[in-house]
């Protein structure tokens, strides 16, 4: 097996505290403002935008460094109507049978109660995100990806903030279970769908729930 190589960290900027803090505090504004939207426009977004989120995504850490995610992009409005009718079909059976009461009630407070997506075909861009479970070394050999799960989940969530950052909107979409995406998109079974992210600009008469989030009081302990 070939050792790794180390080279001296050049990428590093420190800034002074004074800075460093303006810049958390201006951050932390800047993604407050960011909300999930379930209406969008049509407008089209040029591809080099969501190409650029997606190297931002692709940058994130992940266990032995081995990027186990793949990111499918879909614009075209026949394969949008297609998952669309697929997930419509798995969440009208998670509405109307396998859903239970509490979450239905939950979900109600933010007005999510229902099987229709339109926003799957009306949004330019569907970001189909899926975990790989094992990956190709230089030797051939493959080698099962530790971690997948939540490598995934922390490119997901460096995706949403650089669509936020480019002036986009987004939403993450759900279905259960997602093995339609494998058979619309022809992905190999051995990558497992983590969910569709919906990104567009939104409609003109966009709504969105009111909603708090908790204060830093409620989500954090210091020790």
């Amino acid at each position: 097996m070939s050792k790794a190589i180390f080279q001296v960290l050049s990428s590093y900027i420190e800034y002074p505290v004074e800075e460093m803090k303006q810049r958390a505090v201006d951050f932390r504004k800047h993604m407050q403002r960011r909300r999930t939207v379930r209406h969008f426009s049509g407008r089209p977004v040029p591809r080099e935008i969501i190409a650029e989120c997606l190297l931002t995504a692709g940058s994130a850490p992940s266990g032995g460094n081995l990027q186990p995610w793949h990111f499918v992009v879909v614009s075209d409005p026949r394969v949008k109507h297609e998952i669309r009718v697929a997930a419509e079909q798995e969440e009208a059976e998670f509405y109307h049978r396998r859903a239970p009461q509490e979450w239905l009630d939950a979900l109600s407070l933010i007005g999510r109660t229902d099987e229709f997506k339109p926003f799957l075909e009306a949004a330019p861009y569907l970001i189909v995100v899926f975990g790989r479970n094992d990956s190709a070394l230089p030797d051939g050999r493959r080698l099962k990806n530790y971690y997948a799960s939540e490598s995934v989940g922390i490119a997901t969530g460096f995706l949403i903030a650089a669509i936020h950052h480019a002036g986009l909107v987004s939403l993450t979409h759900t279905p259960s279970p997602m093995g339609f995406l494998n058979n619309i998109l022809h992905i190999p079974p051995d990558e497992k769908p983590f969910l569709i992210l919906v990104v567009g600009y939104p409609a003109e008469d966009a709504q969105v729930p009111e909603i708090t989030k908790k204060s830093l009081e409620e989500i954090v302990t210091f020790l």
